[in-house]
């Protein structure tokens, strides 16, 4: 979804973006590094440059921007857990494992001890997904069981006010006011950790469902377009890669569980239009976010393409990501390192937000290098 523009159009503002400030961009960097193939050495020297220009060790969490006077916003605190999660899967370095129990210890102080009752900390049911699919993942990396009680917490919470057992499909927020992308994909994507944690089928089941609505409602299958959202039976047809991202994991999943070849076939239709259509004639991702938080889309989309890469063995993808990541490190601030929500332009040597340094970052972490 549109998260600033829907929900100023719905008179909500309920994320607000941060102004452009004098003292951000500045001049644009340097002229652009040599072409580059980024290698697993630079992936793990990206993350520790996200970390040392955005992580704040007394927070325990991530800042908004370079300058460090903020934290980032709730949501993408669960992304950047991801994130980091996955650098770990990479390099198994303690440090990083030390790094990811620390970041749900700063969640747990600053968000109410992930208290899923308490409607200031958590108000939209999306920025709650995101975080039961990160207390999932957690556990399934280290079996504690503080994060899988978390998790399921949680998403009985949702699932119980944000789910529509008359029409089916997901309230994006508290008002009820549409069924948005953001909330229903995440929904699969959490049901389907959750049932190959525990085994059980109502997870599944629900999965199916949501997804079945989904398909339906926020899907154009002669195209492979994902819908930003749906309110009262109309579909808002803006693209969004965290929107095609979170459909292609669904389908995933659920394909790996079910077999069912229309799951994966339904992804790669997905993953084609980001590519044919909402990608440039070079294949170069959009570059979302100017000043806001939508900077953090693409981190989610490289989390679920990889997905469909590596779970479900369609390696095609590779070269057009692979692309992105070097377009985009190869523009990186050569001072700082660090990498830009614009790829195809040299990150800007001011006051950038962490949400528009974290794409590439995510992508390194997920995609193995060119050997």
């Amino acid at each position: 979804m549109n998260r600033l523009s829907f929900l100023m159009a719905l008179n909500l503002v309920l994320y607000t973006a941060c102004g452009k400030s004098n003292g951000r961009g500045g001049p644009a960097g340097p002229a652009p590094l040599p072409v580059v193939s980024f290698t697993d050495k630079d992936a793990t020297a990206a993350f520790n440059t996200f970390n040392t220009y955005f992580y704040s060790p007394a927070d325990q969490l991530y800042y908004a921007t370079t300058e460090k006077r903020s934290i980032g916003a709730i949501w993408t605190q669960a992304i950047y857990w991801d994130m980091a999660m996955n650098a770990y899967k990479c390099t198994k370095d303690p440090a990083q494992l030390q790094l990811i129990k620390d970041i749900f210890n700063g969640g747990y102080r600053r968000y109410d001890q992930y208290n899923w009752n308490n409607k200031v900390v958590w108000f939209i049911y999306d920025d709650m997904m995101w975080w039961i699919i990160s207390l999932a993942r957690a556990y399934q990396l280290t079996n504690e069981t503080q994060y899988l009680d978390l998790s399921k917490a949680g998403f009985k919470r949702v699932w119980d006010e944000s789910y529509d057992p008359v029409a089916g499909g997901m309230f994006w927020d508290f008002n009820h006011s549409g069924k948005n992308s953001c909330i229903n994909f995440p929904t699969v994507i959490a049901a389907m950790l959750l049932y190959k944690i525990t085994g059980d089928k109502t997870y599944l089941q629900k999965a199916k469902d949501v997804y079945s609505w989904s398909l339906n409602n926020l899907f154009d299958p002669a195209k492979g377009r994902v819908a930003d959202n749906n309110i009262k039976g109309n579909k808002g047809w803006s693209d969004y890669t965290y929107n095609q991202g979170t459909f292609i994991g669904a389908a995933v999943l659920l394909y790996k569980e079910t077999n069912e070849p229309a799951y994966l076939e339904q992804a790669k239709l997905a993953a084609d239009y980001t590519q044919q259509s909402m990608s440039d004639a070079n294949g170069i991702l959009p570059a979302e976010g100017d000043w806001n938080e939508q900077g953090v889309l693409k981190a989610i989309f490289g989390q679920y393409m990889l997905m469909l890469v590596q779970d479900a063995n369609q390696p095609q993808y590779l070269p057009w990501i692979r692309r992105n990541i070097n377009t985009a490190w190869g523009n990186r601030d050569a001072t700082r390192g660090l990498t830009y929500r614009n790829y195809k332009v040299p990150c800007p040597t001011g006051n950038i937000q962490s949400y528009e340094a974290s794409s590439a970052v995510m992508l390194m972490q997920v995609c193995p290098p060119e050997k």
